[in-house]
Formats: C-alpha cells, structure tokens, sequence
C-alpha cells in the first residue's frame, strides 16, 4: 500500500489546528469514547451467568496490544492454545481450552453462534477486533444458557451496543508480509437519545507466509482478502420496550499456488477459496414490571464457501460449494422477585440447513432446547446457582443436562468457587455424510453413514488395497458425546495491589469421537472414518496473577497444567493388545513391551503453557506500552512408529517462547494516536505450526472524531 505525502501533511495540519483550536477547552468530553454503556444482547453476559470466574478482555486492553485479528488476541490468554490441524488443510486453524478442540468451543457474537468450520475448526482469523467491546472467556461445561454442546466452554464476542455521544474513528496499520488494515467506524444517538445507530468498516490484507522448507513458491499460510461491515440500531419504542436489530457481512479471497521441488520433480498446486458470512439479529427487550423482563429475538447467519483446486498443468483436483444456514427463535425471560433470588430461563427452536458437493446425505436438521437457571443468596457470604437444560436433536432425540455451583466469601479478601455441569453434544453433518478426499495429501474421510457403500465402490473400482477390521465397527448409529466438567476455582485478593486466582478443573468424556483408518487406498494414502471412544479426560490447574505496584503499571502471569488422555488407550496397553503393546525406536529399531507410563496423551496438547505481561500507560505523556511473553512445552504431533498412541519416540512439535511488544502515543488532545507493534519478535517458526508466522513489525495511526 503506497501513501502519498499529502496525507501525512494533512495530519500535521489537522493536529496543528486542534492543538490551537481546543487549548481553552475541557478535554473531559474526549474520555466519552471510552465511557460506553454495554449490554449484551441476552438479558445477561458470561460474566454474570457463569458458574466458574470469567476471563474478560476490555477494549482497552485490546488496543493496546495493536491487535488486529481475533486469533492474535486469544494466543496470549492463560489456558487458551491456537492450534493446527494439519490434517484438515492450511487454513485448519482452531482453539483449544482446558484440552478440548476447536470443535467442542463454542463461538459467540453478542450471545449468538457463529458458524462455518473446516474439520471442526473455527477460524478465528475472520472476526476483527475493531468492532470489540470486550470478550468474556468461561471454561467447561458449566453454562446452560448457551448450548450443552460447549463442552470445552464458550467465548462470547460483546459489541458496543449503546451510545450516548456522537464519536468515530479511522484506522490505518502496515507492515510485513505487506498486511494491510484499514477501519472505519461511526456512531451517533438520535430522538433525544431514544435510539443510537453504529456502523463499521474493515479491509484487511496479508501476503501470507510460508514456513516449509521443501515448499519452493507459495505460503504455508495462504494470502487473503478480508471486507467487513457491521451496523447495530437501538431504538426505545416506549419506557418499556426496546428494539435492538444488528447485522454483519464478511467475504474473504484467497488464492495460493503452491510448488514443492524444482526441474523435472516440480509440482504445484493452485487453491482458490471465497468465504462469505452474513449475521443478523433482531430482538425486542420488554420490562413487564421491576420483576419481570422478557428478550423475544430472531436470529439468522449464513455461511458459504466455494473452493477449487487444481495442478499447474490445469487439471482439476477438487471443486467444492459449501452453504451453511442457522436459524435461530428464542424467548428468554428474567425473574427477580427479592434481592436475593433471581430466575433466568428460555425455550428456542433451531433450523441447521446445509449444501454441500462432500455431502451425501441428507442436510435439514430441526433441534429445539428449553432452560432454566436460579441463582440464590442462601447467606451473606454464600451465592449458590442451579440449572437445567433440555436439548432435542431430531436425529438423536433429547437429553436434560444439570449444572450447578456455588461461591463462598471465606473473608473480605478470599472467594472460593465451585461448579460442575454436563455437556451433550451431537454429531454432525459431515461426520455422518461426508464423503471427501485431500487432493493434495491423497486420503480420503467418509461419514459413518456412508463407509460400507463408499469402500465398496472404491474396491470394486480398484481404489483400496486394503480394509481394516475395525471397518467391520463402524456403526452408522455414532453416539452423541457426553461430558462431566468439574471446576474448583480460588481467588485471593493477596494485597490491594496483588490478586491471585487458583482452579482445578476435571472434565470426563463419554463416547469421544475419534478419527480413526479403516482402509488404505491404491496410493498407500489412509481412508479415515469415526468411531466412539469410551472414555477419554482432560485434567489439570490453572494459575494466575496480577500485580499493579505502580500507578498505570499492571503485570500479570498465568500458567496451565495439562493432562488429556484416553483411557481405552490405556486399557489396551494394560492388556497387551496389538499394536499397543510395543514401543518402538525407529530411528535404532529397538523394541520393547509397552507400559502405561509411555503414553504421553492426545495429539497437539502442551503438558505446560505459561505467560507473562507487562501493560503500562503515562497518561500525562499519552504514552502506553506493552511486553507480552507466552510459552507452550512440546505437543505431540505424529505417532512416527505406529502404535497407535504418542510415545517419547514419535513426532513432536518443540517447545517454544513467543516475544510480543507494543508501543503508542497519543497526540493532538487524544485525537490522533500512532502505534508501532511487533509480534513474533525472536522470529521463530516451524514448519509443524504452519499458521504461526515469522516476525511481523506494523505501523499504524488512528484518528478518534469526538467534540
């Protein structure tokens, strides 16, 4: 992007002519854009919902670190791992918490899902931060207010939703790998403040990025297009009823040719992918009386993507056209008949339409859900909380899923927190129907429904040299998932500078999911389906803490503990079954019997995830900074001597520190602001973390429009 030197005069004009013009003036008015009211758009948040403490993101927080992407700012929280799934394609890129995949997080935007996954992985590349007013982070299955398919817990996204002063801004940012981020934002109130209407623009740009040796043109981390629109509308229809309607439109381009090896062994690959999205609610608020309020609301998203791929030479490797729909009504209602008792509570219905050329089978799927929540001041020192939810899948049938939990003051200065929930989750489309084969990699993935007819075909044609046993067990009756999460949390407010939080938490999983090979084609390339693992746990402890021994100076640390395993994996070792019973060293081919102490657990997961922060801000100087430290230990990536479980002999992805800073001055009576970020300092990569790029410096200035 090439910007011409007539803007940079404009800015040294403008800030001239304010530095003059606003001498004599009360700057108070400019701490309005900060001073937004917000509310969700459910009748309450994660933060006052959730039986567990509440990991919150604030704006300011967020503008400080420069962060551009959703992505950029999850990596950097306690018990929080963006990952890759490889497997799935470079764009695979997923969140885990307290061990659970991308799949079994649930992401929200103002308390309603965002759809639109590759292999269960949401990308959280797609959402700016621009429009972010906070992020609240809860873990486990602990909430019934929104959805027992969280099993690994939720991330509700809140945008600014009331506005009481007329304000905008624009942002500029550039920098390596020529990424580009562009935003527009405005909002006013209008009849008096009876009603507000916001509106946001986004553009963003990057070069990708590549960090495989073997790959002599191309990016691991393909290039893209980004666009973005939001609007939000608030208007009080009387003293009693509010209308709120909102809407978001993405699209995302993206096109990467890809070649590995050169002369005669060359070979490309050209990956075109166009994503779309779209979101809109519409909700009416209405006080029945002090006790009583009711959220009637609507809720539509639609996600799309088309992707083509094709050899050097033209030919065509895959074609696939994927449309996804999500509608969503719900009625929802609190009651708070004393101070000490409130009831929260909802029934809402749910049409899933997907079109897909992977998919088989059918692609309507009706679920309806009703839930209800107490929270109960029993003593002065003791908040306790009880819920229920009832989810119907129309394939699968219902399943009711309790959850409670308590906080106990023990002193001024000490809380403790419990909880424990069950979460239910069905499976989905394209682990029942899919019917999809890499064309790069060459293996193919078929639903359950669709592997004894699919691996016939393939035979008979001559695609398969092989059918494993375990084909014989695939059933097309794949049973829902079910989970037990506990969670024992402790917060001590040490010093009136100094907090630390404690939690332990514990989550059983029933009938897990897991990929497993069924056939081997002609290509020596696997044909993986799903099957239902008995039993697998995540287990581990959380740590954090927060000092702020200075005015404007706040320094945090956390720390994760983990261990995710499979016990049917354990079992198997116990009893010496083939080919769990041996550990091999591939690299010397020693052999020897197998113990349970050498399965090191599941795939991608970090025994050992730490950070640390630094954020200060000199307001009579307009000056913030930041310094950001996270560290992941080794994960295992690929069970190298097939065994089928991870060993001290497999593949793994070593352990690594990141170095993130930050550093801004605001100018021109808090109107201007200049940002220079840097992420991924030390530079370092690896070609098993193909979504994690080498160092990217940006540059960036923002202009706040406020009376």
């Amino acid at each position: 992007m090439y910007i011409r030197k007539d803007f940079y005069t404009s800015i040294i004009l403008l800030c001239v002519g304010h530095q003059w013009a606003m001498a004599q003036t009360d700057t108070s008015r400019a701490k309005n854009l900060h001073g937004v009211e917000v509310k969700a758009v459910r009748l309450e948040t994660l933060t006052s919902k959730a039986a567990m403490p509440v990991t919150i993101i604030n704006r300011k927080t967020l503008e400080m670190m420069g962060s551009r992407r959703l992505d950029e700012v999850m990596r950097e929280q306690t018990g929080v791992n963006i990952v890759n799934d490889i497997a799935a394609g470079s764009r695979a890129i997923g969140m885990q918490m307290q061990g659970f995949s991308a799949d079994y997080i649930l992401i929200l935007i103002d308390g309603q899902p965002m759809i639109g996954r590759n292999a269960g992985n949401f990308d959280l590349s797609r959402i700016t931060v621009s429009d972010i007013e906070r992020i609240e982070i809860v873990k486990g299955a602990s909430s019934s207010l929104f959805g027992s398919e969280a099993l690994g817990g939720v991330v509700n996204i809140i945008t600014r939703q009331k506005v009481t002063t007329k304000q905008g801004q624009a942002i500029l940012r550039y920098g390596s790998q020529n990424t580009q981020d562009a935003t527009l934002e405005g909002e006013m109130p209008f009849s008096k403040e009876k009603g507000s209407v916001s509106l946001s623009g986004n553009y963003y740009h990057t070069d990708g990025y590549n960090v495989n040796s073997y790959l002599s043109r191309g990016a691991t981390a393909p290039p893209y297009d980004s666009y973005s629109l939001q609007s939000r509308l608030r208007y009080r229809l009387s003293n009693t009823h509010q209308l709120l309607l909102s809407g978001r439109w993405s699209l995302r381009n993206s096109q990467n040719e890809s070649v590995y090896g050169s002369g005669q062994t060359q070979n490309s690959t050209k990956d075109v992918l166009r994503e779309s999205d779209v979101n809109a609610s519409a909700v009416l608020q209405s006080s029945v009386n002090k006790q009583f309020r009711v959220n009637s609301q609507y809720y539509l998203t639609r996600y799309s993507s088309s992707q083509d791929v094709s050899t050097g030479k033209q030919v065509a490797l895959k074609a696939n056209d994927f449309t996804q729909y999500f509608h969503r009504l719900e009625e929802q209602f609190l009651y708070t008949p004393s101070e000490n008792l409130s009831f929260t509570g909802g029934a809402g219905a749910n049409l899933e339409r997907m079109n897909d050329t992977e998919f088989h089978g059918g692609n309507d799927l009706w679920s309806g859900y009703a839930y209800a929540q107490g929270d109960w001041k029993l003593l002065s020192k003791l908040m306790t909380r009880i819920g229920l939810r009832y989810d119907h899948n129309g394939f699968y049938g219902g399943r009711l899923n309790p959850s409670a939990g308590f906080s106990y003051s023990v002193s001024e200065k000490v809380l403790l927190k419990a909880a424990v929930g069950t979460g239910y989750k069905t499976p989905d489309f394209k682990k029942r129907y899919q019917v999809f084969t890499n064309p790069q990699a060459g293996y193919t993935v078929l639903g359950v429904e669709e592997v004894a007819g699919t691996l016939a075909e393939m035979q008979a044609a001559g695609l398969i040299s092989e059918i494993r046993p375990v084909a014989r067990n695939i059933s097309a009756a794949l049973q829902p998932e079910t989970s037990v999460s506990y969670n024992v949390g402790l917060s001590v407010q040490a010093h009136t500078s100094v907090k630390v939080d404690l939690n332990v938490f514990y989550n059983s999983l029933h009938n897990f999911i897991n990929t497993v090979q069924v056939a081997t084609r002609t290509n020596y390339q696997p044909v993986y389906s799903y099957i239902n693992l008995d039993r697998s746990y995540t287990a581990g402890a959380e740590a954090g803490v927060v000092v702020s021994p200075l005015p404007g100076l706040d320094i945090s640390a956390g720390y994760q503990l983990l261990y995710a395993k499979d016990r049917g994996v354990m079992d198997s070792i116990r009893s010496g079954k083939y080919p769990y019973n041996k550990v091999r060293n591939s690299n010397t081919g020693e052999t020897n019997p197998s113990r349970v102490s050498d399965y090191i657990g599941l795939e991608n997961r970090s025994r050992h995830m730490a950070n640390l922060r630094v954020f200060y801000e000199y307001a009579p100087w307009g000056i913030s900074a930041t310094c950001r430290v996270t560290y992941r230990s080794k994960a295992g990536y690929d069970d190298a001597n097939n065994n089928r479980f991870l060993d001290r002999y497999d593949t793994f992805i070593a352990g690594y520190a990141m170095l993130y800073a930050s550093l801004e001055k605001k100018l021109c009576k808090d109107h201007l602001s200049v940002q220079i970020t840097a992420d991924n300092v030390t530079n370092y990569t690896d070609m098993l973390m193909p979504g994690q790029p080498g160092r990217i410096l940006m540059a960036g200035l923002k202009w706040r429009f406020f009376k």
